[in-house]
C-alpha cells in the first residue's frame, strides 16, 4: 500500500465534512472511512483543521487477517523504528479504530494483547514504559496504531494531538453542554480562576455557568430561561434574566471570560455578539459555539477564518474546532487583541 503523509481522526459521522475542509489547508483525501481519512499534503497543515482530533504522521500500512501476524508487524516495524533512538520516560502506545464497527474493538485488543506480549519477551524494559493514555494536546512520539477495518491497520510513530478530548461528566452539571466548555479548557490551556469575572450569554440552564463557579470564578449569566442543578442559586452566579443579545458590558468593563452557546444562527452570533466582543476589547478570553446544522459548515468555516474577519483582526491563538462533545457546532475560543 502507498502511505500518505497523515491519517486524521475526527468524530465519526463528520469524515465527509473533513474531507471538504481538507482543500482550505491544501490538502486533499486519499481515501476515508468511519472517523477517519488518509491525507496527501503537507500534514502540518492539519493542525489547523476544524475537524482533525488527531493525526498519525507518515503512517505505514499493514494487512492481514492473523492476529499474531499483525502483531508482529507492528512489533517489526516499532524495532526497527528505534534505531538510534533511547526512551527513558513513558511513552504512548495507543491502539484505536472506529467504535462503529461491531466487533472490530475485540480484534482490536486482540491484536495490542499479542504485541504487548512481544514486547514483553524482546523489549522489556519498553514494554514496562507503554501507557494506553493518549496525550491531550501537541506533538508526541510514541507509538499510534488505527485499524480502518478488521485487516487493516495503518502504524506511525508521530503524532500530533490538536486538543479535542472526552471528558468526565458532572452529576450537579445542569446539562451535557458542560463539557464541551470543559474540553474548550484544554484547548486553550488556560481556563477560569478565582478572581476571574466571566460572562455567560444565553447561560441556562447553566452549564457553563457552574463549570466556571466550580472553578472559584464570579459569573454573570444572562438569559431569560432558568438556570438548574449546581448553576442554580449558586453564590459565585449572578443570573440576570435578561436577552444575551441586547446585554453590553457598560463603561470601562472589561470581563475576563466571555461565554457564548446558544440555538440560534450562527451568523447572528458572529455579527451581534462576537464583533461588538472583540471589537470594544470587553473580555480577555472568549469560547463561543457556532451551530452549523441549518448552514453549510465548510462555508461557515471560511466566514470564522476569512482574513478580514473580526477573530483574525481582533484575537489572537484562535482556534475553530469540532470538539469530541460538539455535535453540529463549531467551538471557538481564543484571546481578545486590548
Amino acid at each position: 500500500m502507498s502511505n500518505p503523509a497523515a491519517l486524521a481522526v475526527c468524530q465519526s459521522g463528520f469524515e465527509g465534512l473533513l474531507v471538504r475542509e481538507l482543500p482550505l489547508l491544501g490538502l486533499a483525501a486519499a481515501e476515508s472511512g468511519p472517523g477517519w481519512a488518509m491525507v496527501d499534503g503537507p500534514a502540518a497543515a492539519l493542525r489547523q483543521s476544524a475537524f482533525t482530533h488527531w493525526f498519525l504522521e507518515a503512517p505505514v500500512s499493514f494487512a492481514g487477517e492473523r492476529v499474531n501476524a499483525l502483531a508482529q508487524s507492528i512489533f517489526d516495524f516499532f524495532a526497527a523504528s528505534l534505531k538510534g533512538e533511547r526512551i527513558e520516560a513513558l511513552w504512548p502506545c495507543i491502539f484505536a479504530g472506529p467504535a462503529e464497527l461491531v466487533g472490530l474493538g475485540r480484534r482490536i485488543s486482540s491484536v495490542e494483547t499479542a504485541f504487548l506480549e512481544l514486547m514483553k519477551r524482546k523489549l522489556g524494559r519498553l514494554a514496562k514504559l507503554a501507557t494506553p493514555v493518549r496525550p491531550r494536546l501537541g506533538p508526541v512520539r510514541g507509538l499510534f496504531v488505527w485499524f480502518s477495518n478488521f485487516g487493516v491497520l495503518h502504524v506511525a510513530r508521530a503524532a500530533t494531538m490538536n486538543g479535542p478530548s472526552r471528558m468526565a461528566d458532572d452529576d450537579a452539571a445542569p446539562s451535557r453542554s458542560y463539557l464541551k466548555v470543559e474540553e474548550a479548557y484544554g484547548v486553550m490551556s488556560a481556563e477560569p480562576v478565582p478572581g476571574q469575572v466571566v460572562c455567560d450569554l444565553g447561560a441556562a440552564p447553566g452549564g457553563w455557568s457552574y463549570s466556571a463557579a466550580k472553578r472559584g470564578a464570579r459569573v454573570v449569566a444572562v438569559d431569560n430561561g432558568p438556570l438548574k442543578g449546581g448553576a442554580l442559586n449558586n453564590p459565585l452566579i449572578d443570573h440576570r434574566q435578561d436577552d444575551a443579545f441586547g446585554f453590553s458590558p457598560g463603561i470601562a468593563m472589561v470581563y475576563d471570560w466571555l461565554f457564548a452557546d446558544m440555538i440560534v444562527d450562527p451568523h447572528k452570533i458572529l455579527r451581534f455578539i462576537v464583533t461588538p466582543w472583540l471589537q470594544g476589547g470587553w473580555c480577555r478570553y472568549f469560547v463561543v459555539n457556532f451551530k452549523f446544522g441549518r448552514v453549510d459548515p465548510i462555508a461557515l468555516l471560511q466566514d470564522l477564518r476569512a482574513p478580514g474577519g473580526v477573530l483574525a483582526t481582533r484575537s489572537k491563538d484562535v482556534r475553530v474546532l469540532h470538539l469530541y462533545h460538539d455535535r453540529e457546532e463549531f467551538t471557538v475560543v481564543g484571546r481578545c487583541v486590548q
